[in-house]
């Protein structure tokens, strides 16, 4: 699939569906009566701030002319106040709205964090983690200001530009015409650039996502890289991802950056007429234009272009955060395939009776991987499926836990459908281990505890010393106190198993699933565990997955799977005699040794 690579950029709609912006509305609508009193308090600011050049004219028409030194005074004192109350004001701003637009990002990442943890394995499959890792970090992240400070600016900003064009035509009229001739030529520049601003935008973000995607997957596979000596040429692969995503951002950068000067380029053009026509006016004494009025209308002019300009580029902004919300959005809608149908209820505590009813299952529609499973276990029994790769073996499994649903028939546990009750009253009765064992950053007593987090010191380490991992744990520095790293580094493949082993067990799962769990066993290790796998078996209902058949002589029942189908099944012994399938595997690994 071409999105499960790092070097594919990721699709976009020619359009922005605009429609993604109201659904992000619910995560403003809590902070809405605070914003409202920010919004109130920056009005109040931005109107005081429309007196200062009204000030000027005063003092330049009538206070200096009259040496009125005390309307002066007054006028001066009353700049001071609104300084201060501006100043004040723009705090409070800050500090509230940097407090909402973090909790609209705790909010929303919360709820795409939430989301993600329901999808199936297909999709954590089916693109690189990096790209997933850069929606619930970057994008999030980058729609807190244009949520918090965007929106408050942007209705104080327009609020200020009404307010300023008020003052300007009170002052005078033709003035404020002049000026507002500007303006329709900045709308047609605004929706000139806007095209541009969005693929460039657009661009830069799947460079990111590709970049992310394979920083994310070169850590992953540090130890495959260095082994197979690719350090060069992974480096030249970064590089080319990393300029891609340089040239992206500055292309981007640029064309932003475009507004700016134009900007300052109609404002000038449009001061300068001002000027040009305001002198001769004194001159001609049209319209009353004085020099205290030509003044102050330099000022508003300059007033004028700000707020204009802080709302191009909180278009270009959103434009640019529309694109993100898609792509946040487009996580969201993902479905989950596996919930609760309606109406399902809670499984009772289970004996760990397991009946598969006429199985049938696909990954792909039209190839079939799993062809009318039929099999009943009875509580406390032990089952072992073997067969070649591919034949289907860890999707029987699977389907039990409910990591995937079948296309058709039915999987009872205690004779209660498994649609029919709810994922996690299935799931916290069950105990899963896969080859690839999972060790989480913490101490090894976090780790083993993770399985039943109310658990005492005590039991954790009698469940250790069942699956024989004690001895090794105190034989590290801190014993069960010891810091492990991140996918557990500093143990041996066999030690994470065996501490997946102990973690499995203090759950207590009445259906315990092994897939491949003891493949990275050495003999010696082994020998040990198959005692305490004894112990861990004893009262559950258990399914071993094994290629390593000296592991599963023991188990009530053998099923060989080849091609979705249960070929044969039974004791070993009886296998053996059936001279079928399995006798031929087991026969072909016993020569190997």
């Amino acid at each position: 699939m071409a999105r499960n690579r790092y070097d594919i950029d990721e699709t976009y709609e020619d359009t922005y569906d605009f429609g993604q912006l109201k659904r992000l509305s619910k995560y403003v609508k809590p902070h809405s009566r605070t914003m409202v009193a920010v919004i109130f308090l920056m009005l109040v600011t931005a109107a005081l701030g429309m007196l200062y050049p009204y000030f000027l004219k005063i003092i330049m028409d009538y206070a200096i002319p009259k040496k009125d030194f005390r309307t002066i005074l007054i006028l001066a004192g009353a700049t001071l106040g609104i300084s201060l109350f501006t100043a004040f004001a723009l705090k409070l701003k800050i500090s509230i709205m940097t407090k909402i637009g973090q909790g609209i990002v705790h909010d929303l990442r919360s709820d795409l964090f939430t989301h993600i943890l329901k999808l199936p394995f297909s999709y954590f499959d089916s693109r690189p983690h990096g790209k997933i890792q850069v929606r619930i970090v970057n994008y999030v992240n980058n729609l807190s200001d244009v949520l918090s400070n965007g929106l408050v600016n942007t209705i104080t900003d327009l609020c200020s530009l009404i307010f300023i064009i008020i003052f300007m035509f009170s002052i005078n009229v033709p003035l404020t015409l002049v000026v507002l001739c500007g303006l329709p030529i900045f709308i047609a520049y605004v929706f000139m650039l806007k095209k541009r601003q969005r693929k460039a935008w657009r661009a830069q973000s799947n460079k990111q996502s590709n970049l992310n995607a394979y920083i994310s997957e070169s850590i992953n596979g540090i130890r495959v890289t260095q082994s197979f000596v690719r350090e060069e040429e992974n480096i030249k692969i970064f590089n080319n991802l990393s300029s891609a995503y340089r040239r992206a951002w500055l292309k981007a950068v640029s064309v932003s950056f475009l507004m700016g000067p134009f900007v300052q380029v109609i404002s000038t053009a449009t001061m300068g007429a001002a000027w040009i026509l305001g002198i001769h006016w004194i001159q001609t004494g049209f319209s009353g234009v004085t020099v205290g009025t030509l003044i102050a209308f330099t000022a508003y002019i300059s007033r004028f272009w700000q707020p204009i300009t802080t709302l191009a580029d909180f278009i270009n902004n959103l434009l640019t955060a529309v694109s993100y919300v898609e792509r946040i959005f487009e996580t969201i809608d993902e479905p989950v395939k596996i919930t609760d149908r309606d109406g399902a209820g809670e499984l009772p505590e289970i004996v760990g009776k397991v009946e598969y009813k006429n199985i049938n299952f696909s990954y792909d529609e039209g190839v079939r991987v799993l062809d009318d499973i039929n099999f009943t276990i009875e509580p406390g029994e032990s089952v072992a499926i073997v067969g070649p790769t591919g034949a289907g073996k860890s999707t029987i499994v699977n389907l039990l836990s409910r990591f995937y649903n079948p296309d058709s028939g039915q999987i009872l546990v205690d004779g209660h459908d498994l649609q029919d009750v709810t994922i996690k009253s299935l799931r916290t009765q069950m105990g899963v281990m896969m080859q690839d064992s999972f060790i989480f950053k913490g101490t090894i007593m976090d780790n083993i505890r993770y399985g039943n987090m109310d658990a005492t010191d005590e039991q954790v380490m009698e469940a250790a010393k069942t699956v024989c991992a004690h001895d090794f744990i105190m034989q590290m520095e801190d014993g069960y106190n010891t810091e492990v790293n991140e996918r557990g580094s500093r143990l041996s493949v066999g030690q994470r198993q065996l501490i997946s082993f102990a973690r499995a067990l203090l759950a207590d799962p009445k259906i315990l699933i092994l897939d491949e769990a003891t493949s990275s066993i050495d003999t010696e290790t082994e020998i040990l565990l198959q005692r305490g796998l004894n112990k861990l078996l004893r009262g559950r209902t258990s399914f071993i997955i094994a290629h390593r058949l000296s592991t599963i002589k023991n188990c009530d029942t053998i099923f060989y799977v080849d091609h979705g189908k249960i070929v044969e099944h039974g004791a070993h012994y009886e296998l053996m005699a059936h001279l079928g399938p399995y006798y031929k595997l087991y026969s072909s690994q016993f020569a190997l040794l």
